[in-house]
């Protein structure tokens, strides 16, 4: 019979000390960096940091960015929400979270926005930066010249959706900068982030925030995000009453312990900040070097005006006669500068009271005297806008000149907007959807009493008739402006 002899107790403290070793302490060194903001939305003013410019990864709250430039996008006209994105098969291949999308699939522009904002999903991130720029590299790029137009001075990207990759890097301090802009500049859109669940297209998919926004009262957004490298990280936005405070944590070691630091970030935050305070919306951003994409510039300003100057007449080739009743200080002025001032125009308003006579032309005309061909015309009434219009002669014969426009007097309106640059805007996004018939045409904002009217002008009737058809049938209002 075997006896089993004790074990002694050396060894069992040897192979406690073995397990500390390989299994706790590797995981303890893998731990993320700690690092937090905390700011007064409304002014901008920190209220609390800690390694707040330490760079760090960003993980999943790098899709903040890739959704500000999707809404800029769809500001500036380049895409709209209902246009169809087909998936690559880079982009369907991405990691969870995802959103399941098929290589060659196609889905509409809002709900990869929709996707990436609540389900957090990889591959509609890529997707969103495919259909942006024509490659995930390219799109990149585009993000860091907006970062860098933000003020984000210590953040570099490398991928639309945040996975862990060489290089990709940001701060608490940029991404706190980064939440506040998302907030105020495209406000029409914030609402996405305090969503418990959305319609995306394929399926209804659930906010990865969403225990911090039922636990935290006024908690309405914005990014969690995750990874090994990263950590738990979130930026936080509430509001309560008159007041808003973002709060931002890098390197949470769980999503309930970083939810429990997020609140009392926050809390920290209402305490500090003032119950009244003036809203200083941050500045947009001014590109430089080449600008954030597809930009599309737009002004309502004509350069170069399109009325014809008078044509310059040279006085040793008209008769003595013609001269004697059109040639006056004033008119010499208008002939070499093409303008009429208020003087030439009161002047030949008071010639009207005293009609000319037209002299009959000569039997012989010079080759170069254009002025002894006809009879020179006289000024209507200044009510009818100083159009000159031809003295008739004995036999009532009626001098009409033909029109050099081609008949392109007629123009369409798409709408009456209560501010210029939502009037312009529409111009641009009309512009580029019916791109086949307003090619080519002025566009013009006209400020009325009630609002600025977006109008495309310098067509024939037979193209803006076209082009309200047109418009029609993509359900976009139009209405034909004519010569009057």
């Amino acid at each position: 019979m075997k006896v089993r002899r004790a074990v002694p107790a050396r060894y069992g403290l040897f192979l406690l000390a073995a397990f500390w070793m390989l299994v706790v302490l590797p995981l303890s060194a893998a731990a993320a960096p700690y690092a937090a903001l905390v700011m007064d939305a409304r002014t901008g003013k920190v209220l609390h940091s800690r390694n707040a410019d330490t760079r760090l990864h960003p993980a999943s709250l790098t899709k903040m960015m890739t959704l500000y430039i999707a809404f800029e996008a769809v500001e500036r006209g380049e895409i709209s929400l209902d246009t169809k994105v087909k998936i690559s098969r880079h982009a369907a291949s991405e990691p969870p979270s995802k959103l399941g999308l098929k290589s060659g699939q196609r889905i509409a522009f809002r709900y990869l926005i929709r996707a990436a904002a609540v389900k957090s999903a990889n591959d509609a991130a890529t997707a969103i930066g495919e259909a942006l720029e024509g490659s995930e590299a390219a799109f990149a790029r585009r993000m860091n010249r907006t970062a860098k137009a933000l003020g984000m001075s210590r953040t570099t990207f490398r991928n639309a959706h945040g996975l862990t990759e060489k290089g990709h890097l940001s701060t608490a301090r940029d991404m706190s900068i980064l939440g506040r802009h998302v907030l105020y500049d495209y406000p029409e859109y914030y609402n996405l982030f305090s969503r418990r669940s959305t319609n995306a297209g394929v399926r209804e998919v659930a906010n990865t925030n969403r225990r911090l926004l039922a636990a935290y009262r006024g908690a309405d957004g914005i990014k969690t995000g995750y990874t090994r490298a990263a950590g738990f990280n979130l930026v936080a936005s509430a509001e309560r009453g008159n007041e808003r405070v973002i709060a931002t944590v890098f390197g949470g070691t769980s999503t309930s312990a970083r939810n429990a630091r997020v609140a009392e970030l926050l809390d920290m935050g209402f305490k500090r900040s003032p119950t009244r305070a003036a809203l200083k919306k941050p500045s947009r951003p001014v590109y430089t070097g080449g600008g954030a994409g597809k930009t599309v510039r737009v002004s309502g300003l004509t350069k170069i005006s399109k009325r014809p100057r008078l044509r310059p007449v040279d006085a040793t080739t008209i008769p003595e006669n013609a001269l004697a009743a059109v040639e006056t200080p004033a008119a010499s002025q208008a002939s070499t500068s093409g303008v009429l001032s208020a003087d030439i125009t009161s002047a030949l308003i008071e010639a009207q009271k005293t009609p000319i006579e037209a002299t009959p032309a000569p039997t012989q005309v010079p080759n170069n005297s254009l002025a002894a061909v006809t009879p020179r015309p006289v000024m209507r009434p200044a009510s009818l806008l100083g159009v000159v219009q031809p003295a008739p002669t004995e036999e009532n014969e009626v001098v009409t000149r033909m029109s050099t426009s081609g008949g392109h007097q007629w123009g369409v309106n798409v709408g009456r907007y209560p501010s210029r640059y939502k009037a312009e805007r529409a111009l641009v996004t009309t512009a580029l959807a019916e791109m086949a018939t307003l090619d080519g045409t002025l566009r013009k904002v006209v400020k009325k009493p009630t609002g600025f009217d977006a109008n495309f002008l310098g067509m024939t009737r037979d193209s803006a008739d076209l082009a309200c058809r047109r418009l029609a049938a993509r359900n976009i209002s139009c209405l034909m402006v004519g010569p009057s």
